[in-house]
């Protein structure tokens, strides 16, 4: 192999391995920002609990565990066909750099409040 070949790989390697190192605390952020929704979503008790009861678990949780990159308030708690749902899609948007940004879509996180389990 050449040392333009060398070269150009070597590049290649240090690129992906500053974006895995730039991009790699939103996912470990987005696995705890899963685990505290769903924590909340299967201890709710439709009976007892209101949507503020949950927004106040959700930010409580948030501080606790130091999340960053969604707010509490961001998160849509809402009731449809008489059931409590929690959606906290959200982006992370992650600078590389000059003006170069990858975006990153977590919209796996809709889930029914006393269900047990997501939709």
């Amino acid at each position: 192999m050449s040392f333009l070949g060398m070269l150009t790989v070597a590049i290649m390697v240090g690129f992906f391995a500053m974006c895995g190192l730039k991009m790699g605390p939103s996912y470990f952020e987005y696995m705890t920002i899963k685990d505290v929704v769903t924590r909340v979503a299967n201890e709710h008790n439709p009976d007892v609990d209101t949507i503020a009861d949950i927004r106040r678990k959700l930010a409580n949780l948030f501080n606790t565990n130091q999340i960053y990159g969604l707010k509490p308030s961001e998160i849509d708690v809402f009731r449809k066909d008489g059931k409590t749902w929690i959606d906290a899609n959200y982006e992370a948007r992650i600078p590389l750099f000059g003006r170069v940004d990858a975006v990153i879509r977590f919209d796996d996180l809709e889930f029914q409040a006393g269900a047990g389990g997501a939709s």
